[in-house]
């Protein structure tokens, strides 16, 4: 039985879905299509085919521990490796290559991007398998998928001759960029253009000999990181220098699009068409395509009320949103900000975000809800030396051992109990109880039950920052 190894690649910051995905909690985190974010759709996208290992995830520091809750959620065992900065996909892939191969063991690589919807589950797996089967020959794999409109958001793939032996592919011809619309026209018109899915699927050693020839330093960087790698509990770090000193490529770029050109001691690149309810959802417009809509082609999520739209979408996080007699509309709500745009538009809100970066704005990087390894916490409320937060700590989780130089905290437990470290003491503080935390206090929050802590923190003092944190000791690796 084949041994298939799933590699998630969790790497995007989603920033055309602002004001829902913010760069320290993204797109692939959210769960924009039904009740599982797109990463754990991803991570169990394969389930149910033979030889299946447990999944192989890369991503950046800042989304971590999000990304391991979120597998252990699923169940799984899953493998974390960190990227100490981004290097593109094709490094990624290389890393994922490196680790398969570390036990002397040479599986299949699917690699999938974590924030792509697939509908039709069994049609991809079926399509996976007879990619696998085609891997096992020594071949690299790639899906196209079949167009379905004259798309000039994403590059294409230009089918070649049929193999010939049952599996549906073709050879692969070339790669294009993202065309502009005439030529997109052109490409639906000719029938033999598949848009590029980033989806691959090879053996760990084909990729690694690829490599080999078309990017030796790629492959070079890379071994050197994973050399001096280190388990930091779920995590697997790299090392860091060898790793920045990485080139940035793509998988198309470094080796995909050499296989086109028949280069000695390349493998034979092949794609295999796929219809199965495939999108990158890399703007809201892609986002309602996928949802499911009423007769007037409506879709909304949360509080909202249409009365006489079309072709719109509207979701609501906290409050009421009502539209009315708006067609081809976004409409998106959280409790931080509000985007009314255009379908034709939702290219451009990057625009809004590259503005709000260069302001300095903290809604692009964060929620109001903000997710720990321990937790959350969401901030209600905020004045002048004042701010109020609700604050949620998991069964068994663990906030640092930590003081503050410029605020004092006042903590009301609401629901389960606390126990609070406060200077030498230890004591427990349960529902509608509270404590209270001088400025200057070594203190921590752990919560020792098996239901979840929630409780309200007042701050008072000159300073409220969230780097106003001297931490002492902490669970979860954090500076």
């Amino acid at each position: 039985m084949h041994k298939i190894l799933p590699v998630v690649l969790s790497g995007g910051s989603g920033t055309r879905l602002w004001p829902l995905s913010r760069e320290q909690y993204p797109k692939q985190l959210l769960p924009l299509v039904d009740d599982r974010s797109m990463l754990q759709s991803t991570v169990a996208r394969l389930d149910g085919l033979g030889g299946l290992a447990q999944p192989l995830l890369i991503c950046n520091e800042e989304h971590r521990f999000a990304v391991a809750e979120q597998v252990r959620v699923l169940g799984k065992q899953g493998t974390v490796l960190l990227e100490p900065v981004g290097r593109n996909t094709a490094p990624a892939m290389t890393l994922a290559a490196l680790w398969a191969r570390r036990a002397g063991e040479d599986p299949v690589l699917v690699v999938m991007p974590a924030d792509h919807v697939i509908a039709e589950g069994a049609v991809f797996r079926a399509a996976v398998e007879r990619a696998v089967m085609l891997a096992e020959q020594g071949m690299a794999v790639t899906f196209g998928i079949t167009p379905d409109c004259p798309e000039t958001g994403y590059g294409y793939i230009q089918q070649g001759a049929t193999l010939g032996d049952g599996s549906g592919a073709f050879t692969l011809a070339r790669f294009v960029e993202k065309p502009d619309r005439a030529t997109a026209e052109g490409y639906l018109d000719a029938g033999d253009y598949l848009w590029n899915s980033g989806i691959f699927v090879m053996k760990a050693s084909v990729w690694l000999a690829a490599l080999a020839v078309g990017r030796p330093d790629i492959l070079a960087a890379c071994e050197a990181a994973m050399a001096g790698a280190r388990s930091d509990g779920d995590f697997v770090r790299l090392a860091r220098e060898a790793f920045v000193a990485c080139p940035a490529d793509s998988i198309d770029y470094a080796v995909m699009e050499r296989l086109t050109a028949g280069s000695p001691g390349l493998p034979q690149g092949v794609v295999i068409p796929l219809s199965a309810g495939w999108s990158d959802v890399g703007a809201w417009d892609a986002l309602w395509k996928v949802l499911p809509k009423c007769g007037e082609g409506n879709a909304s999520r949360g509080d909202v009320l249409l009365e006489n739209c079309r072709n719109t979408l509207a979701i609501s996080e906290r409050r009421l949103v009502a539209c009315v007699g708006v067609s081809d509309m976004v409409v998106v709500e959280t409790d931080d900000a509000v985007l009314v745009v255009d379908h034709a538009s939702t290219q451009d809100v990057k625009k809004v975000v590259d503005r709000l970066k260069a302001e300095q704005r903290s809604v692009t990087q964060w929620h109001r809800k903000v997710f720990r390894p321990w937790g959350w916490y969401d901030g209600v409320d905020a004045g002048e030396r004042f701010q109020v937060k609700r604050i949620g700590v998991k069964p068994g989780g663990t906030l640092s051992l930590q003081m503050h130089h410029h605020r004092a905290e006042h903590w009301i437990v609401v629901s389960g109990t606390a126990r609070v470290t406060r200077g030498e003491e230890s004591f427990l503080v349960s529902e509608n109880q509270s404590t209270y935390i001088p400025l200057g206090t070594t203190h921590r929050l752990e919560n020792p039950g098996v239901i979840p802590l929630e409780m309200i923190e007042v701050q008072s003092g000159s300073y409220l920052g969230e780097d106003d944190i001297v931490r002492f000791e902490d669970s979860y690796g954090r500076a």
